[in-house]
């Protein structure tokens, strides 16, 4: 059991957790969050709470923010404001197919990364030596990947939220067309991709509720008995954990519970024999015992 709060470094944008320590900030105040940079100022989402789960090893909080770190922070904007404004004129003017995705600033170093999308690799080497010249400090240029670019651009994904990669997830896990052929979802890359054209990531979170539901459930195709008579599986439902019969009686479509469909006795019989052989019901020579 631990206290617990959540701050964010941008207006709606990825939660991070912490230890609140001794103090106690509500939500809506500017904290200092501990970063391999040093403390940055972060705004606090959810107050300190207490949990049951072992939450030991969160950084914790150096204490609230005062005016000069508010206003090292509206100076950090304005920094990256400008190189953000400079970085686009350098692109135009040394003619590189090069595209802005974000800026960062370290204003204790007086350091400014600027990251960018290239759709192949770029030689920026001039480009490094004229935005340090016209920012007055170092500067680095890191190349994103299209998930990257997205997790720093946000956006609004199909489900009409905000994009995972760019509130909750940590890392990338690997998606593939299998997990999209399991889930029955149509292949047409448009319907399956994400905002940065790759696999959609939430793929990946339903995918083995799916794997787990057709290994439980009977194969289309196969006769099944349900409490209205028997049938044959036409269907899955994996959302509502039921399957669609159609009833050999009269040959109407029927959802039943897959908690109330087992096989039918014959394919029982077929599958685990009629139950005479090897049963010890009878005798080596077939006879009942005396």
């Amino acid at each position: 059991m631990g206290m617990i709060c959540a701050v964010t470094f941008t207006d709606r944008g990825r939660l991070y957790y912490a230890d609140p320590g001794p103090h106690t900030p509500a939500v809506g105040d500017h904290v200092l969050y501990p970063t391999p940079e040093g403390p940055e100022v972060a705004q606090v989402m959810w107050a300190p709470q207490w949990t049951s789960e072992d939450v030991g090893g969160l950084p914790e909080l150096e204490g609230l923010a005062s005016a000069q770190d508010l206003q090292a922070l509206e100076d950090g904007k304005k920094k990256r404001a400008e190189a953000r404004v400079a970085a686009k004129r350098l692109i135009r003017e040394h003619k590189l197919p090069m595209k802005v995705a974000g800026v960062d600033h370290v204003l204790s170093a007086n350091r400014t990364v600027i990251y960018f999308t290239a759709p192949n690799r770029v030689d920026f080497r001039s480009l490094v030596r004229d935005l340090g010249a016209t920012l007055k400090g170092r500067v680095e240029l890191r190349q994103l990947s299209a998930r990257d670019e997205a997790r720093v651009i946000g956006g609004i994904g199909s489900c009409g939220r905000e994009l995972c990669c760019s509130t909750f997830l940590v890392d990338f896990e690997p998606v593939s067309v299998r997990m999209a052929k399991d889930q029955d979802l149509p292949l047409n890359p448009m319907r399956i991709s994400g905002a940065c054209g790759r696999l959609m990531c939430c793929l990946k979170y339903e995918h083995p509720l799916y794997q787990d539901f057709h290994d439980k459930a009977p194969a289309i195709g196969s006769c099944v008995s349900t409490p209205e008579g028997e049938g044959t599986v036409i269907g899955h439902s994996v959302p509502s954990e039921s399957v669609v019969v159609r009833m050999n009686s009269d040959g109407r479509r029927a959802p039943c519970a897959l908690a109330s469909v087992c096989s039918s006795r014959k394919a029982h019989d077929e599958f685990y024999g009629d139950g005479t052989v090897g049963s010890g019901l009878s005798g080596p020579s077939g006879a009942a015992p005396a």
